[in-house]
C-alpha cells in the first residue's frame, strides 16, 4: 500500500469518524490538521479536528494472511471545520461549523487492483483533493451512503456513489 493514501486515509479519518477509515486509529491531536488553500477548500485554508468518538476496527485475511476487508464501526467525533482565512505561515481561525457524527460504519474492501473500495453509512465527511474524481477541492459532510475507490499507486480517490444529506463545508465557511 502507498504510503501517503493510507497517511491521508488515516488523517481524515480520526475526524471523520469513519469516511477514511483505514486500519490502525490515531489518536485526535489537539491541534487541527489544517489543508492549504486549494486542497479542502478552493479559497482559504480548512482546518479539521475531532473530539471525544469511540471506533472500533476489526480486520479480515485471506487464507495466505492477507487483508481483504476491514470494518470500523462506533460512535463518531464532534467535528468541526474552520475557516482558517488564506495565510499558511499565519493561519487565524475564522468561521467554524461542527457536526456530530453519531455513528457510523465502513467496510474496505482490499482489491486485487491495488485499490480499495471503501463503503460508508452513517454520519461522515470526504475530502476529495484537486487530482481526484470529481476533481476537488471539496469538502463535505454527508449523512447516508458514500462510496468510493482509491487507488494505493496513484492515491487518487473515486466518487462512485452518495444517498442521503450532504453539506457543502467550505460553501458554509465562505466568509
Amino acid at each position: 500500500m502507498k504510503t501517503n493514501s493510507i497517511t491521508r486515509g488515516l488523517a481524515l479519518s480520526a475526524f471523520a469518524a469513519a469516511a477514511l477509515v483505514a486500519p490502525a486509529q490515531p489518536a485526535l491531536a489537539d491541534e487541527p490538521l489544517i489543508l492549504p488553500v486549494g486542497v479542502g477548500c478552493a479559497d482559504f485554508n480548512l482546518g479539521v479536528s475531532g473530539t471525544g468518538g469511540k471506533l472500533h476496527t476489526k480486520e479480515f485475511f485471506d487464507k495466505d494472511g492477507n487483508i481483504v476487508r476491514i470494518l470500523t464501526a462506533g460512535k463518531g467525533v464532534l467535528l468541526t471545520y474552520t475557516n482558517y482565512g488564506t495565510d499558511l505561515g499565519n493561519p487565524v481561525a475564522g468561521k467554524s461549523v461542527t457536526f456530530r457524527t453519531d455513528g457510523s460504519v465502513t467496510s474496505i474492501k482490499v482489491n486485487p487492483d491495488d485499490t480499495l473500495t471503501y463503503t460508508a453509512t452513517g454520519h461522515q465527511g470526504l475530502v476529495m483533493f484537486p487530482g481526484d474524481v470529481p476533481a476537488g477541492p471539496s469538502t463535505t459532510q454527508y449523512v447516508g451512503r458514500i462510496v468510493f475507490n482509491v487507488d494505493l499507486v496513484t492515491g487518487i480517490f473515486t466518487l462512485v456513489s452518495t444517498k442521503g444529506s450532504a453539506v457543502d463545508v467550505c460553501a458554509k465557511l465562505a466568509s
